[in-house]
Parts: C-alpha cells; sequence; structure tokens
C-alpha cells in the first residue's frame, strides 16, 4: 500500500493543486453567482483529495485483514 501510495501522490497532489488554483481565480474573480460554486467545489477537491490519501488506504488495508478471516 506504501508504494502505491508513493507512486500516485505527487500525479494526485499536482492533479489537485491545479484544480484548487483554477478554482480560486473563480472564487476571486468570478461573479457573485458563481462563487458560492466554486467555493463549494474547491472544498470537495481538498476534502477529496485528503480523503483518498489518508483515510481509503488505511480503510483498505484493514478491509484485506478483515476478510480472510471472515472466510475461515
Amino acid at each position: 500500500m506504501n508504494t502505491s501510495i508513493n507512486e500516485t501522490l505527487s500525479r494526485t497532489v499536482i492533479t489537485a493543486g491545479t484544480t484548487v488554483l483554477a478554482l480560486i481565480a473563480l472564487l476571486l474573480f468570478g461573479g457573485e453567482v458563481i462563487r458560492d460554486f466554486a467555493l463549494t467545489l474547491t472544498l470537495g477537491v481538498v476534502i477529496g483529495t485528503f480523503s483518498s490519501i489518508f483515510i481509503a488506504s488505511p480503510v483498505l488495508v484493514e478491509w484485506n485483514i478483515w476478510r480472510p478471516r471472515k472466510s475461515k
């Protein structure tokens, strides 16, 4: 799992970072109508990136440990 995270971490951070930069530009320079939408998307990208790196991996590891015990 650590190897997989290390291989994809840079791509994940770069992709999320460029998306957040575009959304911040929308927040700063967008109209009044688009600001709430851009803020929601920004929070979603940040929370989703955090979740995929720090939450999904430990859940998958624990699930793979639990599954063989269940089938016995």
